[in-house]
């Protein structure tokens, strides 16, 4: 699989990523058993990038993949990244103090069983901590060798520009942000308006989650909601909801057109656009089978023309007014 720089540094990870979001019994995912496959197959494929948090599975997720790395899979061949903040804490959500990120860095690295993680992220903006804290948290992390890299998730435009741009300001004492990982993907194209401009002004590389829509984009739900699916399931119905809207059949309808001409899935062409759009590094891919993660990376191989690209930034096209839109040709 190709490598790719994370944003304007000097690690290089493979650009599709393993996403860890449902591992483990608790989170509904793969078991062990079923996360080894998915590992296997990733590995094999030359995947590099594998991307958890401490909170996916309250903390299983990261024990099941320092397993893995125990007898599976070399730690030398893989991109760890992890995630610090959210918390579930129903009266804060989010706590960003460096006291609170510190602690669950170290707790992090006990799961996973390593003495230190590739990428660690800032889960959320926590506007109850100053942004300045949060940074220095992640100076500590970087300094001391408990992490080489460091980036945000779920930062908006304005947050991650200040953050990134806080650390620029004196080189060689504070670390420079690698990435921000956000959702996007044809059916969310909202990072275009202010983040995406941001990284790309920064030099900070963008992970995205959800790459293929919650599922939609791969067209399981033209002809109705299957069984199986998250939409027909009461927990998770809420998070797929949004986006089987009319709108959004127009979409998953012009990428299956896509895919038939192709011939190729609808999965294979919204990952294919999305892996290669602007300031992305790496789409991070949550399979809950190693035949759907196979699925995903069988886009290695597929570039899709540029007429295609034009024609679903066309029909997807987010609706930009002020003061994104350029008054003076009007």
């Amino acid at each position: 699989m190709e490598q790719r720089h994370l944003g304007r540094t000097g690690l290089r990870v493979s650009r599709i990523g393993l996403g860890t979001l449902t591992w483990g019994r608790s989170a509904g995912g793969p078991d062990e058993a079923g996360a080894a496959e998915q590992m296997k197959a990733f590995w094999e494929a030359g995947g590099t990038l594998v991307d958890t948090a401490d909170v996916y599975g309250g903390g299983e997720a990261e024990y099941v993949l320092g397993q893995l790395m125990d007898g599976l899979v070399p730690r030398r061949d893989l991109v760890i990244a992890t995630k610090s903040g959210s918390v579930r804490d129903p009266d804060r959500r989010v706590d960003c103090s460096r006291g609170h990120l510190l602690a669950a860095l170290d707790d992090s690295l006990a799961r996973l069983g390593t003495d230190h993680v590739d990428l660690w992220q800032v889960h959320a903006f926590d506007p109850a901590t100053p942004l300045e804290e949060t940074l220095q948290a992640v100076d500590l992390a970087v300094s001391s060798g408990r992490a080489r890299y460091a980036g945000v998730a779920g930062f908006s435009g304005w947050q991650l520009a200040k953050a990134a741009t806080w650390q620029l300001a004196a080189p060689g004492v504070r670390t420079r942000l690698a990435s921000t990982q956000m959702e996007y993907s044809l059916l969310q194209r909202g990072v275009e308006r202010e983040v995406l401009p941001a990284a790309l002004d920064l030099g900070v590389g963008l992970l995205p989650s959800s790459p293929l829509g919650r599922g939609v984009l791969t067209g399981k739900y033209r002809d109705g909601t299957p069984v199986d699916s998250r939409a027909a399931s009461p927990t998770l119905s809420a998070f797929v909801d949004p986006y089987l809207d009319e709108a959004a059949g127009r979409i998953v309808d012009a990428v299956a057109t896509a895919a038939q001409g192709l011939a190729v899935t609808p999965l294979q062409v919204a990952l294919a656009w999305i892996r290669d759009r602007p300031g992305v590094v790496a789409p991070v891919v949550g399979a809950r089978t190693s035949a759907q993660l196979g699925a995903a990376l069988s886009v290695e191989a597929l570039s899709l023309p540029e007429e295609i690209c034009q024609a679903l930034d066309d029909v997807s096209a987010p609706v930009h007014r002020y003061p994104d839109q350029d008054w003076s040709t009007l």
